[in-house]
C-alpha cells in the first residue's frame, strides 16, 4: 500500500468519524430541547444547526476521499458494496437537508408545536444514524451482494 493511498484512507476515516459523531451528540441534546427554558433551548438549537453543518462538510471531504481511494485502489465503481453505498449516501443527502435544518427553524415560529418538532428531530436522528451506520458497514465489512 502506498503511502498516498495510505493518507487518503486517513482522510476517509477521519471524515467518517466526524459525518456520524456528531449525532450521537445530538441524542441527549435533543432528550433535553423538552424541557430547556427557552435560553437554553435556543443554545441547543445552535448546537444541533453547527453538528449539521459540521456533518456536511465532513460528508464532501468523505466522499471526495472516497473517489479517490476507488480510483487509486482495484475496486470497480460496479462492486456490490460500493454501488450499495452509493444508493444509500444519494438517500442519505436528501434525507439531511429536509430533516434537519427546515424543522430547526420551526423552533422559532410563534406557536410552533414544540413537542411535535422535537419528536420529529429525535426520529431523523435515528433515522440519519442508521443510514450512517449501514454506510459505514458496507465500507468496513465490504460485503458481496450480488456478483458482476
Amino acid at each position: 500500500m502506498d503511502i498516498l493511498y495510505r493518507i487518503l484512507l486517513y482522510i476517509h476515516v477521519s471524515s467518517a468519524i466526524l459525518s456520524v459523531g456528531p449525532f450521537f451528540i445530538l441524542i441527549p441534546i435533543v432528550n433535553k430541547l423538552g424541557t430547556a427554558h427557552p435560553g437554553v433551548q435556543q443554545a441547543y438549537i445552535g448546537i444541533f444547526r453547527t453538528s449539521v453543518r459540521l456533518v456536511k462538510h465532513a460528508g464532501h471531504v468523505l466522499v471526495g476521499s472516497g473517489i479517490l481511494l476507488i480510483v487509486n485502489s482495484h475496486w470497480a465503481w460496479t462492486t456490490s458494496w460500493i454501488v450499495a453505498t452509493l444508493a444509500v449516501m444519494g438517500g442519505s443527502v436528501f434525507f439531511l437537508a429536509r430533516a434537519f435544518t427546515p424543522v430547526l427553524r420551526k423552533f422559532d415560529e410563534p406557536g410552533a408545536d414544540q413537542h411535535f418538532l422535537i419528536r420529529k428531530l429525535t426520529r431523523s436522528v435515528w433515522i440519519y444514524l442508521f443510514l450512517l451506520m449501514l454506510m459505514l458497514w458496507f465500507m468496513v465489512a465490504k460485503p458481496v451482494l450480488w456478483q458482476v
